[in-house]
């Protein structure tokens, strides 16, 4: 059996067990506002920066999520950093491994899927040095600890929202009781990144934040998944570009209609208020739910 071994943990987010699970506990909110929520939830966008700056922002969506549904399986889609997959690079059978434990992939809905697409392929490989999809499964351990887990890592191609929408299919051909997460992180802008078009300092990470970031967040909003690929190309405004147009097209085939900004935020925001960091560099990160 293939076991995915964490790459990040001791460094992202703790690497043993109760570390992990009370650092998962302080990240939780400590309830959803239920009633601010859709009646039925697809799924969500979540940001896999290190937990001390990005963790409680994606907690709110798994905790909003679980608010709503006991999904037997989550569906991960993940951020392409290093250009490994074609398209949509499923790890199709095994387990995936963390502090807390393994958990399951669930192999018949990936059988289902590469059945009905050669959209996704089985890759187990390119997920290999991928962590965007790794840091988001304690959260699911916490929330969901019976279900099992899909990961599929989505280029940021055109054929992104195609990868979303064979998913959504074969979830909806097969009646598979499934959530679908997907994973990105907004602007990186700063010196350490080579994005300054607005050059340094608080007023050029507002605008990172409050203009960059949020070009992209409304077209989210709007439900627009076809137009995620190129923006995000055109200003530099997500890593998870594919991802998040891949998430928004399955959910959408799986009837969501609408979406709702739970929080966004910025490193620089996080760091500012914990540490009294400088004004040079911020990473986005924005949790929103789709019904």
């Amino acid at each position: 059996m293939m076991v995915r071994d964490p790459i990040v943990s001791g460094q992202f987010y703790p690497g043993d067990r109760q570390s992990c699970l009370e650092h998962v506990r302080q990240c939780m909110p400590g309830d959803a506002d239920v009633e601010a929520l859709p009646e039925t939830l697809h799924g969500g966008i979540v940001p896999h920066a290190g937990w001390t700056f990005s963790g409680p922002t994606a907690a709110r969506v798994f905790a909003a999520l679980a608010a709503r549904r006991t999904p037997a399986t989550v569906v991960l889609f993940g951020s392409d950093h290093a250009r490994a997959a074609r398209a949509g690079a499923m790890f199709s059978a095994g387990q995936w491994s963390s502090p807390l434990g393994n958990v399951d992939v669930d192999e018949r809905l990936a059988e289902r899927i590469a059945s009905m697409t050669n959209t996704v392929i089985d890759d187990p490989h390119a997920h290999a040095r991928e962590h965007s999809i790794e840091v988001q499964l304690p959260f699911v351990q916490r929330v969901w600890p019976d279900a099992k887990i899909l990961p599929i890592i989505v280029s940021p191609t055109k054929q992104a929202v195609d990868v979303g929408q064979a998913v959504a299919r074969a979830i909806d051909a097969y009646k598979a009781d499934t959530v679908v997460v997907g994973s990105t992180d907004l602007t990186h802008y700063g010196p350490n990144y080579g994005f300054t078009p607005q050059g340094v300092g608080p007023e050029a990470l507002a605008w990172a934040k409050d203009v960059n970031d949020r070009r992209l967040i409304d077209l989210i909003l709007e439900m627009d998944a076809q137009a995620v690929i190129p923006d995000a190309a055109a200003n530099r405004s997500a890593c998870g570009a594919g991802a998040i147009a891949a998430t928004m097209a399955a959910c959408q085939q799986l009837g969501a209609t609408q979406a709702l900004l739970l929080e966004h935020t910025t490193s620089y925001e996080v760091g500012r208020r914990m540490f009294d960091e400088a004004a040079t560099m911020a990473v986005g990160y924005a949790a929103i739910v789709f019904g």
